[in-house]
């Protein structure tokens, strides 16, 4: 079962880390950002799609147990997915979302994503 949930969230960073490298604009359109410059499109390739890919890899390594690194892996990617919903969380008390989706909407999958983590390590 724990390596079934970690597979899920690795697909998940992987269909996200695909879709940054390839279309970054579509990737970064629900929150209202636009990518107008080369630099913009680089940052979104670079952090959300290479690092999805890099994550998805890794994911997919721990959930091999690839060199024993399930354990620490799937801790580290699990604390910083809690640490991603909870700068959502602080950043209520500065901004209002206008909408569930999408902050409230990725807040949720990122908390569920961190769970299934850390319920994987058990």
């Amino acid at each position: 079962m724990a390596t079934v949930l970690i597979a899920l969230v690795a697909v998940f960073f992987l269909g996200m880390g695909l879709l940054g490298l390839v279309a970054p604009a579509v990737l970064i359109k629900p929150f209202g950002i636009a990518l107008t410059v080369p630099d913009a499109r680089n940052e979104v390739r670079a952090v959300y799609g290479g690092f999805g890919v890099a994550v998805a890899a890794l994911l997919g390594c721990a959930a091999a147990d690839v060199a024993g690194l399930r354990p620490g892996a799937v801790l580290a990617i699990a604390v910083a997915l809690a640490g991603m919903a909870l700068g959502r969380l602080i950043s209520r008390a500065f901004d209002r979302p206008s909408a569930f989706y999408p902050t409230w909407f990725y807040f949720w999958v990122e908390l569920l994503a961190a769970t299934l983590l850390l319920y994987a390590t058990l």
